[in-house]
């Protein structure tokens, strides 16, 4: 049976609140799915003081201690994290190459391009083994900016067997920084989905947001856009909820409270977690995705699994996949303003219309599906 060693900087650790590892528990199932097919080895972080891993089947799990979790929050440009990253390169670096040098390997699968894709290039160089990159939009579109490091991500682009982006533009732009071909693979996760979803035909509706509290998320422009619906708008809600957390929390309450007490029927929350996700989903009429930068999100894939229709910026794929499947509406604009008229036309929408648009784009966006596609590569 053949095995592959997939390195990743995102899986879900007994340090994270639950919920807030979505790219981590895409991850768990991606591998989960692969293990059915092949032997699998996931080199992984974990907040803990050492190394553990555990044997699940075909699946181990060989988690190296970093410092802190998650690793999306540590930033090159910040010189008070410099210890943190250093120590998280050496502990990830010697971890890949710990596997390499006890196991036969047949292919490193790199989750993201850096710095995975760097260990999974020092490991293969030095034992003989190809490796493949799938390349996130923060990969190319932020360390991709920085002079340095946008050398070392060249690098480990070009020397890769295969590569693989989770979005059509980015895969583009994989091709354009590697001079190389670089495939589409969509990031999605399985939602615990457990009943058939009915479409609402009517209004007041309802909507929701899932995600971190980031200007990234646009999760300001949301809130904003929010306060600008008309009272006629508002007669159309039901109920707005919005979940998730992060940097942007004390603007998040506070902007909340002000729509409370306008007597405007919204909710905020925490983190959810998988299950907890699923049941908003199915709940909500809508999903709102006010994102300033993305490519294509794994909530894009949940609201799919749960057959809910999505209001969304027009950044990244996400126009490009309204218009293809019908899933949803984009925004004119990535402006509270034009988020606020997408929000407005919706209202006077039956979410019940987009049911074919949301059918035909989760056959598409199929977890088993992506896993066959990588191995189909692999297998040359």
């Amino acid at each position: 049976m053949k095995h592959i060693v997939v390195v990743s900087t995102s899986f879900p650790d007994i340090a994270f609140q639950a919920g807030q590892e979505a790219a981590g528990m895409f991850v768990c199932d991606f591998v989960q799915e692969l293990a059915q097919w092949v032997r699998v080895t996931a080199v992984v972080p974990t907040a803990t003081s050492h190394t553990t891993i555990e044997q699940l089947d075909n699946l181990t799990i060989h988690r190296f201690p970093v410092p802190s979790l998650p690793l999306s929050l540590l930033k090159p440009t910040n010189p008070a994290q410099w210890g943190h990253i250093l120590k998280t390169m050496r502990s990830g670096q010697t971890a890949v190459l710990e596997v390499a040098k006890h196991n036969r390997i047949d292919h490193i699968f790199a989750l993201w391009a850096l710095p995975s894709g760097y260990w999974a290039k020092v490991a293969g160089a030095k034992y003989g083994v190809p490796y493949s990159i799938w390349a996130l939009g923060s990969d190319i579109w932020s360390l991709g900016e920085v002079p340095l490091i946008k050398n070392v991500l060249q690098s480990v682009l070009r020397h890769s067997q295969y590569r693989f982006a989770d979005g059509y533009q980015l895969a583009d732009d994989v091709k354009s920084l590697s001079g190389l071909e670089c495939a589409f693979l969509p990031s999605t996760r399985k939602l615990p989905v457990m009943t058939e979803k009915q479409l609402a035909t009517a209004p007041p509706y309802k909507l929701a947001f899932l995600g971190r509290w980031h200007p990234h998320k646009g999760t300001d422009l949301l809130l904003e856009s929010l306060h600008l619906l008309t009272d006629d708008d508002w007669r159309k809600i039901e109920a707005v909820q919005i979940c998730g957390g992060g940097p942007l929390e004390v603007l998040v309450h506070e902007a909340g409270k002000k729509l409370q007490e306008n007597g405007r029927p919204v909710t905020i929350r925490g983190y959810l977690n998988r299950e907890e996700a699923a049941e908003l989903l199915l709940w909500a009429d809508y999903l709102l995705l006010p994102s300033r930068i993305e490519s294509i999100p794994v909530i894009f894939s949940d609201a799919l699994q749960a057959s809910c229709p999505v209001v969304a910026m027009p950044v990244g794929d996400l126009p490009r996949l309204m218009a293809e499947y019908g899933a949803g509406v984009a925004a004119t604009a990535v402006t509270s303003r034009a988020f606020a008229n997408a929000l407005s036309h919706i209202l006077h929408q039956q979410p019940a219309s987009y049911i074919n648009g949301l059918t035909t784009a989760r056959n598409d966006f199929n977890i088993s599906a992506m896993v066959q596609q990588v191995l189909a590569f692999m297998r040359g």
